[in-house]
Order: C-alpha cells, then sequence, then structure tokens
C-alpha cells in the first residue's frame, strides 16, 4: 500500500476489527463515526472531503484504500438514522447505534485513549464519515 496516505484503523485489532473490514469490504459498511475528543487527544486533523487512507487489519498491514466522501459533526444526540444504518452494524435504531457506540466509547480501552476526565454525553461531538472503497 501507498505509505504517503494515512492510517485508517478502525476499532481496536482484533474481532470487532475484522468484523468491520469484512463489512467494509462487503459494501454493507460506508459510513463511521468517531469522537472529535479521538482526534485531539491524538493531535491529528479532523477527516476531509477527498481524503484517502490505507485501512490497517488485525495485523498491521494495509489491507485497502478508502477515500472519505462526506463529514459531518453533530452532537451525539443529533446523529441521524441514515449515519446508524449506514455503518452496516446491524443497527436498525439510533437508539441501538447509540447504546453501541456508547459501550465501545466507554470500554476501558477507550477510557484511556479518551482520558480519565472526558465525561460522553449528549453533547458531545462526533465526526460523522462516509467513504467509499477505492482500492
Amino acid at each position: 500500500m501507498n505509505d504517503e496516505l494515512v492510517p485508517v484503523e478502525f476499532a481496536f485489532p482484533g474481532a470487532l476489527r475484522d468484523y468491520l473490514l469484512a463489512a467494509i469490504r462487503s459494501g454493507t459498511k460506508t459510513a463511521t463515526a468517531s469522537l472529535a475528543r479521538e482526534y485531539e487527544v491524538g493531535g491529528e486533523p479532523l477527516p476531509v472531503t477527498g481524503q484517502r487512507g490505507t485501512v490497517i487489519d488485525s495485523d498491521g498491514n494495509g489491507s485497502f484504500i478508502i477515500e472519505t466522501s462526506e463529514v459531518q459533526i453533530v452532537r451525539l444526540d443529533d446523529v441521524p438514522l441514515d449515519h446508524a444504518l449506514a455503518e452496516g452494524e446491524g443497527y436498525e435504531s439510533v437508539a441501538e447505534w447509540r447504546a453501541g457506540h456508547t459501550q465501545f466509547w466507554t470500554s476501558v480501552a477507550m477510557r484511556t485513549e479518551l482520558g480519565d476526565e472526558f465525561v460522553l454525553t449528549g453533547a458531545s461531538l462526533v465526526v460523522l464519515e462516509r467513504f467509499i472503497v477505492v482500492r
């Protein structure tokens, strides 16, 4: 894969990442969501439309390339149903999506990344990203 592309990681290495990458490959997953806080603590710029990145698999290898086709920043309480469905993770409602993501974002691993002082609320900013697989 092209080393000039930004690395893109979905979840943490392991079963969830493997599941998400399979959903992207199949075309079921065409969107993702991250907390704005993740970019802040990582010192990384927010994604932008047209940006391409190499998706990293659980073994740390470049798997395929995606291109960001849309970026929105909304409050957690304002994530729309079409985005929840586009994530391709089987959510049938925004409430299900929110519950699944809240569980992930408040997990021990994410708490370590986000910092103990961070509190997830309905007003927390979420970066909604749509993408296409380009190769």
